[in-house]
């Protein structure tokens, strides 16, 4: 035995490397690295890409939804042809009927392009008539309804123009396409140009539009997609009142009071998977227990409520339980520490915490609800056209109505390019109500988020 240590074999001393200098195998791993972030880098902006794409052309195809062509025409209401009694009485107002409008806007129409002296080959007043709107005459008869004293002047309304066109003005339509079409020719084109030259005919934000009614196939320039919001609105609101409360109240008692047990276990696995469950199988249920078995109101906002909470509730249930998840076991061991009872643990404690990613939760679920379009197609609302507002808080509920999505699916069905048109158009405002809740949503989950 001896402390003196034994000389080296040669041959065998170790490599002494700095670590300063890079190996080999270093180089390989800090390439790998590079190039890996170089593909995350490459697939962040392909999407950016996609999404600037899809967002341009959103944008370009449905701005032109809010800009609308109106004519100014001078209109002689002639006592002759709508208060033949000269009393002004509203009960025999009525009884003329758009027909006895229509020659009077014709005429006024006639009247200002002479008056502008411009020529056109257009020899009668009959012959400008698909300048206008098929809503010009109505517009009029109910502005003369509302104040018979009008009766007897020549009163200055600005009208809807035809949406050919508006779809002129827009580049919608081509002169080389109306060779093609029935309803205008290259003289209403050129007399068109002389309008605007004129003052006549104009461009203004159309207000309509977000305010207004769906209209039938013949007057696309006047359908606006007011009254469909305000059906998703009735529907968001049967949604809100049943899935928030009945989601919730799942959710504790299967996070916090449920034994573990295979009854439990298969309600979870149900739960998830009703989660994955196509959206059109909701509607089929929804057609068959609210409208088939309970007979309520096909294509009422109640029914397609009712719809869309049994669509809404996994994703509820789902983000809630994860919310609780997220609580650390030391507050409710703490508060039960002190005395308190397992519910108050959990409402007192617990379920202040979790409420951030409840709502949260809560407001995608709804999100995800104002959007869909296939529950609606199985109950009604598709084939709907919602011409009238409610009348009250009850018919909003149970009157036949639409949705923002189906109106939106319903106007790309149709044939007039002015309704492909108001269906892009439609799509912002779905994009800035979906865009709202999610910044609500965040600005709740940094509102009330807790730190422990």
């Amino acid at each position: 035995m001896t402390d003196a240590s034994l000389p080296e074999e040669r041959g065998h001393a170790p490599a002494r490397r700095s670590l300063t200098t890079l190996d080999d195998r270093t180089r390989r791993r800090n390439r790998a690295e590079t190039r890996f972030r170089a593909y995350g880098i490459a697939a962040i902006a392909t999407g950016l890409l996609f999404l600037a794409i899809l967002l341009g052309s959103i944008l370009f195809n449905g701005v032109g939804a809010f800009h609308q062509t109106f004519i100014k025409v001078p209109v002689y209401l002639d006592p002759a042809k709508l208060d033949k009694g000269g009393e002004r009485q509203v009960e025999d107002i009525k009884k003329v009927s758009t027909f006895g409008y229509k020659p009077l806007i014709q005429q006024g129409l006639f009247d200002a392009v002479q008056e502008a002296g411009i020529d056109t080959p257009l020899e009668s007043a009959k012959d400008m008539k698909q300048l206008l709107s098929a809503s010009a005459a109505a517009q009029v008869r109910d502005t003369v309804i509302a104040n018979p004293d009008l009766i007897g002047q020549t009163v200055e309304f600005r009208l809807l123009a035809a949406s050919r066109v508006d779809g002129y003005l827009k580049g919608r339509v081509m002169r080389e396409d109306v060779a093609r079409d029935k309803n205008i020719d290259a003289e209403h084109l050129d007399l068109t140009d002389a309008l605007r030259e004129a003052g006549i005919v104009t461009k203004a934000f159309n207000w309509a539009f977000i305010t207004g009614a769906d209209a039938s196939e013949s007057r696309p320039e006047q359908a606006g997609l007011g009254v469909s919001m305000l059906g998703s609105f009735f529907m968001m609101l049967v949604v809100l009142a049943l899935s928030l409360p009945i989601g919730v109240a799942a959710s504790i008692y299967l996070e916090e009071f449920a034994p573990q047990n295979r009854f439990t276990d298969l309600i979870e696995v149900n739960i998830s998977n009703l989660a994955a469950v196509p959206s059109i199988v909701f509607g089929i249920l929804g057609l068959a227990a609210f409208i088939q078995f309970a007979h309520l109101p096909q294509s009422a906002p109640l029914v397609g409520g009712l719809t869309l909470t049994l669509m809404t509730l996994p994703t509820i249930v789902i983000s809630t339980r994860a919310s609780l998840k997220s609580v650390p076991p030391s507050i409710r061991d703490a508060a039960l520490g002190v005395g308190a009872s397992k519910m108050q643990a959990v409402f007192h404690h617990v379920l202040p915490m979790a409420m951030p990613g409840i709502l949260t939760g809560t407001i995608i679920g709804l999100a995800q609800a104002l959007g869909e379009t296939a529950p609606l197609l199985l109950i009604g609302m598709v084939g709907y056209i919602a011409t009238n507002y409610p009348d009250g808080l009850a018919s909003g509920f149970m009157d036949p109505n639409s949705a923002m999505p189906a109106q939106i699916f319903e106007w790309a069905k149709r044939a007039d390019p002015a309704y492909y048109e108001r269906a892009w158009g439609g799509i912002i405002i779905l994009l800035v109500f979906l865009l709202t809740m999610n910044i609500i949503a965040i600005i709740l989950r940094r509102r009330f988020e807790r730190r422990w």
